[in-house]
């Protein structure tokens, strides 16, 4: 008898644990909950990327703290290539600027799928944004520029684009006397030269840069300026999708180029990018890496400005931007140019969830775009 009490004691005790661990409200635990401690704590403590091996990447990091736009007005250089970049007349049509593809109003791109110059002639590529195009090692989605004063010159120039003999314009400007009197301001003498109107422009250009956007204001404490689904995003970003091997550092870029499949290698909208420049076959349907800063204001995408959709390229990248479908096949296996996609991309096996994530992310580093009012022009 005694044994078979002990035996209901025991019994008793169990079921009696038992229904305090049903009555209790024990705690869950909460995968968004665990994310934001992990990326409130200081970038150098974030979880490790996922960088493939000889990748050289940058961890992400918030905007500087930056006053170019309060510096450029004091600048007479920069005032003046101010003029000058929102000047029609530097075109032979005087109805052409370079904000005519560079328009502020619209992050400083067109909009545009292919920009659109003199006579309403069409350009092959899409207008980049030149928004932070100071930290470009050379410009152009191909590179063929090696700084920001070659790359002014361009436009102006090219016959659909400005369509403006670059020795002509000059004369042109020293007729307009406000002109005469910003460049002697700028240079201290009136002497207007091709080589003091890139200046002008360029430096105009390199102070056209990011507003802060949520993630910079998350990264500097701010910790309620992003939802759970952007931090998974970020996370995401910085893992699974393996987007850090090319969009690394403060501005999303590793300044390099890549060929993602979008060659169109034999077909319409065949482009051979980097190759074009450097005759490298190695180089074929190589571009440049875009920074992904603002990427939510900078539609259409891709450097021939065929997508117009984010979710749609999202979809693109997690199927490895079809590399699998990208073989040679007869007499393409011995031809040297046939385009080779970058081992980089990978099927990434993101579910919808992921991919909502990744979105909200990219909204996330997407800042207010900055409105700059037209100035008045010269006469």
């Amino acid at each position: 008898m005694k044994r078979i009490f002990w035996i209901l004691s025991a019994l008793a005790v169990i079921v009696f644990a038992s229904s305090l661990v049903n009555s209790v409200s024990l705690p869950t635990i909460n995968h968004n909950d665990s994310l934001r401690a992990l990326y409130e704590k200081p970038v150098s403590e974030w979880p490790k990327p996922d960088i493939d091996s000889g990748v050289i990447y940058e961890e992400l990091a918030a905007l500087p703290k930056d006053s170019s736009y309060i510096l450029g007005e004091r600048n007479p250089v920069v005032q003046l290539g101010k003029m000058l970049f929102f000047d029609p007349r530097l075109s032979s049509s005087n109805q052409i600027s370079c904000s005519s593809c560079h328009d502020p109003d619209l992050t400083w791109t067109d909009g545009r799928k292919v920009s659109l110059g003199h006579d309403h002639l069409q350009g092959t590529r899409n207008t980049l944004s030149l928004l932070n195009v100071f930290i470009q090692k050379s410009l152009f989605w191909d590179g063929r520029a090696e700084s920001l004063e070659s790359q002014a010159i361009n436009p102006i120039a090219t016959h659909h684009e400005m369509n403006m003999e670059p020795p002509k314009l000059p004369y042109k400007l020293s007729k307009i006397p406000g002109y005469v009197k910003l460049f002697e301001k700028a240079y201290g003498d009136d002497r207007i030269t091709v080589d003091r109107i890139v200046t002008a422009i360029s430096e105009f250009e390199r102070t056209i840069r990011s507003k802060k956007s949520r993630f910079d204001y998350f990264v500097e404490g701010k910790f309620n300026r992003m939802t759970d689904l952007e931090i998974r995003g970020l996370h995401l970003f910085r893992t699974k999708a393996r987007c850090m091997n090319c969009h690394n550092g403060t501005y999303f870029t590793d300044r390099e180029f890549h060929n993602i499949g979008l060659t169109y290698y034999g077909r319409k909208y065949e482009d051979l990018g980097l190759y074009n420049v450097t005759r490298e076959a190695t180089d074929v349907g190589k571009f440049r890496t875009p920074s992904l800063r603002d990427v939510m204001h900078t539609r259409p995408w891709m450097h021939n400005g065929l997508f117009d959709n984010m979710e749609g390229i999202l979809n693109i990248y997690n199927s490895g931007m079809g590399a699998d479908l990208i073989k040679p096949k007869g007499d393409q296996v011995k031809d040297p140019l046939f385009p080779k996609t970058d081992p980089l991309l990978k099927k990434l096996n993101l579910t919808s969830e992921d991919k909502e994530a990744l979105l909200a992310f990219l909204n996330a580093i997407t800042g207010t775009p900055y409105k700059m009012p037209r100035p008045e022009l010269p006469k």
